[in-house]
């Protein structure tokens, strides 16, 4: 492609990200500057090889957390077996004591997860960041792709890509099997803290694109230790809630007593196993850099595996 031709072709990339509303709302206050996304007009490219390595490591990376956030809200082996000081776990505020003991629907902790990376100078690819708690970039990532796809058709025509498709749907099925585990006809939501939080857009766009109601926590309640949505015409139970709300704020009750997002009694819903949260509470604990820096070691551990590339 020559300048003119990648000139017009990213012109038309903007003016579809303007028509889709495609934003990001700086510093998530009430006053918040929403900036449109930037998408960069020449896709990175990585060959089979590489990715099948970046693969590998994430798929560890992302077992071992599962595994460290089951030990740290369960036995703690970790910490009677010393492979961690106590004062990171116990200490970080990102540990909600009322959700220890608490094994999740599935008995899975951490549903999603995204990993922020960065190619070194010698060119190896490396981590700078994890996001266990309410990771953000699914609904990005795909919009990203579509937008590029319709901008540069002439060049995705000519490439063999790896399908983004497949995976909304396997994360859309594992949602509903999970949710299946509840009742025949199960009901999934994706909890937002509202249209001023940063990725809103991403909220809206995933709920549209897999059929969930987007709800904020005025919309739910619990009655009897179960998680209802509220219609017009009643309240249904709701089996699985796709949050994008930081732990803190989900429970006024257990947890953050001053929290106008959350829903009353959220915890103890979770604690009578009668629903399904994405990811579990209390899952950002593994966001610490000080518990990061020890994953070799735990690595080795728990898995009995050397922590395969991607070291912070």
């Amino acid at each position: 492609m020559g300048p003119e031709e990648l000139t017009r072709s990213w012109e038309t990339g903007e003016q579809l990200l303007s028509a889709n509303g495609t934003s990001y709302n700086v510093g998530g206050r009430l006053q918040a500057t929403t900036r449109a996304w930037p998408l960069d007009p020449i896709p990175l490219v990585l060959d089979e090889r590489e990715w099948t390595q970046i693969e590998s490591a994430v798929v560890q990376r992302a077992t071992l957390i599962n595994a460290l956030l089951a030990d740290f809200y369960g036995p703690q082996r970790v910490l009677r077996d010393k492979q961690l000081p106590p004062a990171l776990l116990l200490a970080n505020p990102r540990f909600l004591r009322p959700c220890h003991g608490i094994e999740p629907v599935g008995g899975v902790f951490l549903y999603s997860y995204a990993v922020d990376m960065a190619r070194g100078p010698d060119g190896q690819w490396r981590v700078t960041s994890d996001r266990t708690q309410a990771p953000s970039g699914m609904g990005y990532t795909l919009e990203n792709r579509l937008v590029s796809a319709r901008s540069l058709s002439a060049v995705f025509n000519t490439c063999r890509l790896r399908q983004l498709a497949l995976f909304y749907d396997a994360r859309r099925d594992a949602l509903l099997s999970l949710a299946a585990m509840q009742q025949g006809n199960p009901l999934i939501v994706l909890l937002t803290p509202g249209p001023h939080s940063e990725t809103y857009f991403e909220h809206s766009f995933l709920a549209g694109h897999w059929g969930f109601p987007l709800v904020e926590g005025a919309d739910l309640t619990v009655r009897d230790s179960r998680v209802y949505l509220k219609t017009l015409t009643g309240l249904e139970p709701v089996d699985v809630i796709i949050r994008r709300l930081d732990d803190v704020y989900c429970d006024p009750i257990e947890l953050r007593a001053d929290s106008l997002l959350g829903i009353p009694g959220l915890v103890h819903a979770v604690r009578a196993g009668n629903v399904a949260i994405d990811n579990a509470l209390g899952s950002g604990v593994p966001e610490s850099p000080g518990i990061l820096s020890y994953l070799p070691v735990l690595c080795r551990h728990l898995l009995g595996e050397e922590l395969r590339g991607l070291l912070r």
